[in-house]
């Protein structure tokens, strides 16, 4: 890596809910500068330490941006589809133009700089680290804001995964709005199976 020169991160949270958007996040830590101590893939972390780190990052990056992608572009692109499609909504939202994107998992999205996916880069680069704890605690706060209007679900405790207390809620309660339609346990409840 040549010096000074300014690598973004970028991760997504929240491909396998049933419910919700899903998240992505960039983050470009300033070459030079120490990074907050602790950071770590995000699923490694837990809550509190997502939540005090997210706070670290934001306030020592050089820049970070988190996007999204709706319920109804997961449905009509397919979830991969609108992951990659909130992964460039993250970069092309950042102040400042990176040198390099370095994204989590086997595929970028189409982007103006170059850019590498790196299988497993959440837990081998620190840059995509930073990137997963602002995609995941973004989006559990988003998950823990429609809770309070649909609380028959669960969504503060579960986050939308298809949890046995989730399925039993959705099966209960029925589909709702914010339910991703093209995912198979939604979708067979619409169409009448258990």
């Amino acid at each position: 890596m040549v010096a000074g020169r300014l690598i973004c991160g970028v991760d997504e949270a929240g491909r396998g809910p049933l419910a919700g958007p899903v998240y992505a996040a960039a983050v470009i830590l300033a070459p030079g500068k120490r990074a907050p101590a602790g950071i770590a893939d995000s699923k490694t972390l837990s809550a509190g330490r997502r939540e005090r780190l997210a706070a670290a990052i934001k306030g020592r990056a050089l820049a970070w941006s988190v996007a999204w992608a709706s319920v109804e572009e997961i449905d009509r692109l397919n979830i991969l589809q609108a992951s990659l499609l909130a992964m460039k909504r993250a970069v092309e939202s950042l102040s400042i133009a990176p040198d390099e994107v370095l994204l989590d998992g086997m595929h970028c999205p189409a982007l103006a700089v170059p850019a590498r996916a790196i299988v497993d880069g959440d837990a081998k680069v620190r840059v995509i680290a930073a990137a997963s704890i602002l995609a995941k605690t973004e989006r559990d706060s988003e998950m823990c804001r429609l809770h309070e209007r649909f609380p028959q679900y669960g969504f503060d405790e579960h986050k939308g995964y298809p949890t046995p207390e989730h399925l039993e809620a959705l099966r209960r309660h029925g589909v709702c709005e914010i339910y991703r339609r093209s995912f198979a346990p939604v979708r067979e409840l619409l169409e009448g199976g258990d």
